[in-house]
């Protein structure tokens, strides 16, 4: 073991302090420390998408960034999505409602890439919204219903409901 450090994280509202190693991804103690494994690791290149996060309200791969580089940060992960009483959350209820994903592997990264761009962004345009989901790799839908669930989540995030596709 190198250099293990004290970190406080607050993650999905609840503040958590940590002796780490140096060298640990944010993914690791996401999943193995805190035991929020909604977070997936896919490459662990940074490419897929697939462990993406909210770091300080900005997406960011959670495999490339040290838990120590997150020290005093706020997390959001995929479990931070859901409502007081585990329901799904109106990202979630849109993609599902679209039929967005088969395996879902790469659920989670799309939901948190989405859920990022929306707090910057309420109101993103068609074009904005495939940008940003571009990171993103699924291997097994086509992208088609991801995109109409992102456009049916802006609706809904804006009031208007999650139309079925």
């Amino acid at each position: 073991m190198s250099d293990p450090h004290d970190i406080t994280l607050t993650v999905n509202g609840s503040e958590h302090t940590l002796r780490v190693d140096s060298r640990r991804h944010l993914a690791e103690v996401l999943r193995e420390d805190l035991g929020l494994t909604g977070t997936h690791l896919g490459c662990e290149h940074g490419v897929c998408g697939a462990c993406t996060v909210s770091l300080d309200g900005d997406a960011v791969r959670s495999c490339l960034v040290l838990a120590v580089q997150a020290d005093g940060g706020e997390v959001v992960t995929v479990e931070g999505l859901s409502g007081p009483d585990g329901e799904m959350g109106p990202i979630q209820d849109a993609m599902w409602r679209n039929h967005a994903f088969q395996c879902a592997f790469c659920a989670p990264g799309f939901l948190m890439t989405i859920k990022t761009l929306l707090d910057e962004n309420p109101d993103p345009t068609a074009a904005e919204l495939e940008d940003t989901l571009s990171g993103n790799l699924c291997r097994c839908t086509g992208y088609h219903s991801i995109l109409a669930g992102a456009r049916a989540a802006v609706a809904a995030t804006r009031g208007e409901g999650a139309p079925d596709a």
